[in-house]
């Protein structure tokens, strides 16, 4: 019993480490900007070059099957090392053309990262892991959130600084993952992905049901995440001339990280005793209120701001893991690893649209309406993970 919690924190630890390279680009872009010349779209495209090469990486690892094939602890172990060495030459990059292409196959290396420790811990969890879901995931938001709490202490003296320490933190993140963890005794069935079997995934209503309450979320989730910090920067900055850059870093890191954690771990507990769809769709119903409240706050008091913007974090993500947890308890196992594959992949290509959206939708509504137009996708998430309650309800009755 004590066996499984040890791995899950040290799975949770590498996790935590490996993904601070996800952002480490974005909260440099001030700095960048001004270095590669970059316009407001080109600085989307720095932040959505990530899950572009995240999906590319995903298929290539499912389709060769990889993570079967070899041992997902050094797969894991590899990525973290050939995303540190990546992220690394941005502070060599004398172009946003190089550093675009370097994100992008940061988000390829990053692809035997997350999708491997989600394997690793159905290994330890092969029953009831809503809560180690939730942790797990708890520990991808604060990593993500990590580059704005490292940049408190770095970006003052150099940028590169914050791209150093987010590569060496991925160096820890492999180390942990190679000397540490150990492999779970239960062996996993083999998550096989195939074209042809997306016909079966498509005819699967409850799967799908579940697939439409994840787009919802994704459709938010990743705006959120990039825009928020840029968002309060502005807000800030009108309300008060005297906000250093640090608070506003900090203010990011709590909004998203912090408050982002906590909102895991809880609906995790939530989950496991409410249901996967209840927990859902109050996630989803009060992130979509935030993202329309949020911008009448902007320029209004600091913590006005800050404390819709915590709330925010909090059940932006407190629901991510109940939509793969659903897939796989309504997906029948010759089908489950494309389900979840399929999942996961059109999930972040629908980032890269909303988080190119935003700027430019700022620019012609303004920041009181943007982060509103994110409220979309939780309200058609509601609808969906509604109906999917239906089959769910039928399940627990069995």
């Amino acid at each position: 019993m004590a066996g499984k919690w040890t791995a899950l924190f040290w799975i949770a630890m590498a996790e935590l480490f490996a993904l601070s390279l996800w952002f480490s680009a974005s909260v440099t872009g001030p700095e960048l900007r001004e270095l590669w010349l970059l316009t407001e779209r080109t600085e989307a495209w720095l932040s959505a070059s990530v899950p572009v090469g995240f999906i590319i990486g995903t298929l290539l690892s499912v389709s060769f099957g990889i993570a079967d094939r070899f041992n997902a602890r050094k797969v894991f172990a590899l990525s973290a090392l050939a995303g540190a060495f990546i992220n690394g030459l941005l502070t060599v990059a004398d172009s946003a053309a190089i550093g675009i292409a370097l994100r992008i196959l940061t988000g390829v290396a990053l692809a035997g990262v997350y999708p491997t420790a989600v394997k690793l811990l159905s290994q330890w969890f092969p029953s009831k892991r809503g809560l180690a879901l939730g942790i797990l995931i708890a520990a991808l938001t604060l990593g993500s959130s990590l580059p704005h709490f490292i940049s408190i202490f770095f970006s003052a003296v150099d940028w590169k600084l914050v791209i150093i320490v987010s590569s060496l933190l991925a160096l820890v993140s492999g180390a942990i993952m190679n000397w540490v963890v150990k492999d779970a005794s239960v062996a996993q069935q083999k998550m096989v992905f195939s074209f042809k079997l997306i016909k079966q995934v498509l005819q699967n209503k409850p799967v799908m049901l579940a697939n439409y309450g994840y787009f919802g979320h994704m459709w938010e989730l990743y705006a959120m995440w990039t825009w928020l910090p840029v968002f309060l920067a502005a807000s800030f900055a009108s309300s008060s001339s005297d906000i250093s850059p640090a608070i506003i870093a900090f203010a990011s890191f709590v909004s998203i990280g912090v408050a982002g954690a906590i909102g895991c771990v809880l609906g995790g507990l939530v989950a496991d005793k409410l249901g996967r769809s209840r927990l859902a769709i109050l996630s989803l119903v009060i992130s979509a209120g935030c993202s329309v409240i949020i911008g009448f706050t902007f320029g209004q008091a600091v913590w006005l701001t800050l404390t819709v913007a915590i709330v925010w974090g909090m059940f932006v993500i407190s629901d991510s893991a109940q939509f793969s947890a659903a897939v796989t308890e309504f997906a029948e196992a010759p089908y489950l690893g494309t389900a979840l594959t399929f999942q996961m992949c059109i999930g972040f290509l629908i980032t890269i649209f909303s988080i190119n959206l935003i700027p430019v939708m700022q620019e012609i509504i303004g920041w009181k309406w943007v982060f509103a137009l994110l409220s979309i996708g939780p309200v058609l998430g509601v609808i969906s993970m509604a109906k999917f309650r239906t089959y769910e309800m039928k399940s627990e009755d069995k």
